[in-house]
């Protein structure tokens, strides 16, 4: 008996507290992932004119019904979506009901039993809701209908959302739809300012209060560990909000480095107990844009390495999930990322959570590109876009629009809710003592660190169309803002590549040509080079790292670009490898030795020197990795050097006593050369190799050695045994003399050197040779890796062994990374896998460019010359310098040092490479 009372009492506590709370139902799923099947009928395009069945929430193109459109899209497909649904709400008397809808696109009409909830809301990004309470049904089921307008009544949310976006436009129910269930008096909302120095201040939005009640706030931990002692204030009626205020002793701060957060447990109380009770998570920081000066956090500048994100999954548009915001956010952090910008709309509530717990700052942005809401619309979209957000840690800027997009009349109106007063910005332009300009080249950046006032974060800059921009000439770039004295860093234009696999056209991917394939990772977050570049480059741990060469005593130079974090809160480890040959199967290197450096108590903005306390027989080691773990340990960036320069080919020995002597066959246009059963033939009136015939087969090897991208005519080509080898010399005359040396020697690879002057500014310089790219499987070389570099790309890859199988991939447009064709720096030695029999070349050159093929030119971007520089003629090219990229907008050599063409001096540029068929 005892026990069932203690049960009924239990159970009656329960409901007591299930009632104090708000009670959220969900109408759909609450993802991409977990969905509701509702009725629809969809009023033209395909799949249209009759009800069925779509999953909420979705964008209704991604299944199957409608027409895509794209902004710059000039036929606008106008189609309606008519969602009904049933739902039965029991044991809700004496409660008020809100619908919640977190977005919807276009204009929604709201319809329940019949009766409208509300006025139609416009704007697409928005959270919305409506007060049912009187609409529902006491008993049985509720019919929920809604309509759903692709495009706007309101020829402004066309403008500022649809015609002059530059990004999908969609239609449909594509974020959750919930009832909050709350008691008749109960806390609407809350706003939070809670500063570095302790100060909290709490407004509370009640509604229906009797008079007689208490507000009570706890602040506490996240595991419910009360901070301080409860603040309180007695109900008011006859106001809006009521505030409560407290300060709190050395509070932990929230930054994006770390990112420690809080809750307030607010509760409305009479004399029966709690009425209505809710929790807020908040982060005790200041923000400040410090006039002339820069940006700063809980006192200390801070740099933002940032990226722009959109809203975007390729199966299913802008439907998300809590996994892919943590996917994002995780892919930013490892990346050295600091910092996102909202672009060019309010994101799921869930990915500004996200960046709360993990730490990210973020610049939340109404919508608005290059055109604007009107004043009316734009009140109600400024006010929902604040409500929503302003209690996140994370959220430092509002964004009022974007290039033009800014309607002047909106700009104090984002006070009006956020007590911390943030900062509003106009990306693009200078405006409240800040310069957000977009895309600036690498002399605006040099004048703007010279002359320049306001502070400076261009809120868009390396633009990374295809593989151009993005870690492209970043290096430069941010040498720059490194020294501008009121730098606050920058947003990469951008984050991924908004893909959508297209429903209408066979799954394939769309990227709308040239307009979205504009990310530092794929659609499904593939990531790209420049992905590895950034993360070197703004690593919090800088090192920019020098060869190793005869007087590298094992210290080097680090800098510490961290805000808040001592480098003894970091973890180093260096160790020393051995690596496999050539012709070893495998690409695994031996680890040598181990070690951790001696401790560095380096502050944030300080420089020193790590000591690594490398063990005495170092150099017997073929390279060395260094490794930064943050505090919360995991990997900053791994650095990696050389320890000696490229050996040519390891161990030769002479050819044994009985070794058969080389053989020469000639005809009138052809000489053979047979050496170890090898026969190299060579094309007489060019001087070019043509094939290489083995006893199992042919190598079609041909058409050079080339001097890349010069035009050059055989003046002489002889040959002649010398003692126990045999020699062919080509020289070439034109714009670059050319010198070859062939040389053939029994037991040892074919030995090739070359010389060549050249003058002037140049895109390449090198040597080339042909190879049917139809025959080629796959490299494994040698040198840096595994990704692609270019002449203002090269950091980022790391030194080893690498494979990779052939593939034709464009960045941007077909996703298989690491891409196989382009140059790879610092080869030390490659086997070029093949269908007719691998072989290998090695060379004793150092910053040797392995070129591999052509990169495919992008099917949208034909005419764009930036982001598809000129290539060497050759399939295979052993380079002495490469070409940079551009970005969209700019062509390379406004970008910076490191994207100029080449000069050549006109000094002898001599090489050897040793080429190996024995394989």
């Amino acid at each position: 008996m005892k026990k069932t009372v203690l049960q009924l009492l239990l159970l009656l506590t329960g409901i007591n507290a299930f009632s104090q709370e708000t009670v959220i139902k969900y109408l759909s799923g609450t993802d991409k992932d977990h969905t509701v099947q509702w009725d629809f009928y969809c009023t033209d395009g395909r799949k249209s004119g009759n009800w069925t069945k779509i999953p909420v929430p979705s964008n209704w193109e991604q299944q199957g019904f409608g027409t895509y459109n794209y902004g710059h899209d000039k036929v606008k497909a106008n189609e309606k979506g008519l969602y009904k649904y049933e739902f039965a709400l029991p044991g809700t008397s004496g409660k008020k009901v809100f619908i919640v809808f977190e977005g919807s696109m276009t204009d929604t009409k709201v319809m329940v039993n019949g009766k409208q909830a509300g006025p139609i809301h416009q704007g697409a990004f928005y959270r919305f809701k409506y007060d049912i309470t009187d609409l529902l049904k006491p008993a049985g089921k509720n019919l929920l209908e809604v309509t759903v307008d692709k495009t706007s009544a309101n020829s402004s949310v066309n403008d500022a959302e649809r015609r002059n976006s530059d990004f999908w436009v969609l239609g449909g129910i594509y974020r959750p739809v919930y009832l909050e269930i709350v008691p008749a008096t109960f806390i609407a909302r809350t706003s939070v300012n809670a500063k570095a120095d302790g100060s909290f201040l709490l407004n509370v939005f009640t509604r229906n209060l009797k008079g007689n009640e208490t507000i009570v706030g706890q602040v506490q931990k996240l595991n419910g560990q009360n901070v301080g002692t409860p603040l309180t204030v007695k109900a008011n009626t006859t106001v809006d909000s009521l505030q409560l205020q407290g300060s709190f002793n050395k509070p932990q701060l929230w930054s994006a480095e770390f990112p420690n957060l809080y809750q307030v447990i607010v509760s409305i109380k009479n004399k029966q107990g709690v009425v209505h009770r809710i929790k807020q998570k908040f982060g005790f920081r200041t923000v400040e844009v410090r006039a002339n000066d820069g940006f700063y956090v809980n006192g200390a500048r801070v740099i933002l390495k940032g990226t722009n994100r959109h809203s975007f999954w390729p199966e299913t548009g802008r439907t998300l999930s809590k996994a892919v915001h943590l996917m994002d956010a995780r892919l930013m952090k490892e990346m050295n990322n600091n910092a996102v910008r909202m672009s060019h709309y309010p994101p799921d509530h869930e990915f500004l959570d996200v960046c709360d717990s993990l730490g990210l700052y973020v610049l939340d942005e109404l919508t608005g590109w290059q055109a604007k809401y009107d004043t009316v619309v734009g009140h109600k979209l400024v006010k929902e876009l604040v409500l929503r957000d302003v209690n996140h840690p994370s959220v430092i800027f509002w964004d009022n629009g974007n290039e033009g997009g800014w309607n002047r009349g909106l700009d104090n109106d984002y006070a009006l809710y956020d007590p911390q007063k943030r900062t509003v910005l106009h990306p693009w332009e200078k405006f409240n003592g800040t310069d957000t300009k977009h895309y600036p080249d690498y002399k605006y950046m040099v004048k703007a660190a010279a002359t320049g006032q306001e502070v400076f974060f261009p809120t868009e800059f390396m633009h990374a169309l295809y593989d151009g921009g993005a870690g492209a000439a970043l290096d430069d770039f941010w040498g720059a803002m490194m020294k501008h004295p009121h730098g606050a860093g920058g947003f990469i234009w951008a984050f991924l590549d908004e893909a959508l696999i297209r429903t209408d056209k066979n799954g394939v991917y769309d990227s709308d040509g040239n307009h979205a394939p504009d990310g530092i990772v794929g659609p499904h977050r593939e990531k790209e080079a420049s992905f590895y570049t950034i993360k070197e480059i703004w690593s919090p741990v800088y090192i920019d790292p020098q060869p190793i060469d005869e007087h590298f005593d094992g210290n080097i130079p680090v800098e510490n670009r961290y805000s808040f974090t001592n480098f003894g809160q970091c973890t180093f480890k260096w160790k020393l490898v051995k690596y496999p040959s050539a012709k070893s199967k495998t690409t695994v290197a031996i680890v040598q030795a181990t070690g951790i450096p001696a401790a560095l108590n380096l502050k944030p903005g300080e420089k020193g020197v790590f000591n690594l306390g490398l063990p005495s027989l170092w150099r017997k080691s073929d390279a060395l990795y260094l490794t930064a773990y943050g505090p919360d340990k995991k990997e900053i960036f791994t650095w990696s050097w050389a320890i000696h320069a490229p050996v040519g080919v390891p161990n030769i020995v002479p050819a044994p006593a009985n070794t058969p002597g080389i053989k020469i066959t000639e005809t009138e246009n052809t000489l053979s050369v047979k050496c170890d059963g090898i026969s190299y033939y060579f094309d007489k009136t060019t001087g070019y190799i043509q094939k290489v015939i083995k006893p199992t087969g042919t190598v079609s090897l041909s058409g050079g050695p080339v001097l890349a991208g010069v035009n050059t005519i055989l003046k002489q080509f002889t040959y002649k045994a010398d003692k126990a080898r045999y020699t062919i010399e080509a020289d070439y005359q034109g714009a670059a003399p050319l010198h070859i040396k062939w040389t053939f020697s029994p037991g040892q690879p074919v030995k090739l050197e070359y010389r060549y002057t050249q003058q002037g500014d140049v895109d390449f310089m090198g040597i080339t040779f042909n190879y049917p790219e139809e025959k080629v499987t796959g490299m494994k070389w040698l040198g840096r890796g595994p990704y692609r570099v270019w002449k203002n790309r090269l950091k980022g890859q790391q030194f080893g062994v690498w494979h990779k199988a052939y593939n034709n991939t464009i960045t941007g447009e077909t996703w298989g990374y690491p891409e196989f064709k382009g140059y790879h720096a610092e080869m030390n030695w490659a086997v070029i896998e093949n269908k007719e029999s691998p072989f290998t070349v090695y060379t004793a050159d150092k910053n040797t460019y392995l070129q591999m093929y052509q990169p495919a030119r992008e099917q949208a971007a034909l005419s764009n010359n930036n982001v598809g520089p000129v290539f060497p003629a050759g399939s295979i090219g052993f380079m002495k310098a490469i070409n940079p990229i551009g970005t969209k907008f700019q062509s390379a050599d406004v970008m910076g040092p490191q994207s100029q063409k080449n000069h050549a001096d006109g000094k002898p540029v001599s090489g050897t490479l040793w080429l190996d068929f024995t394989n």
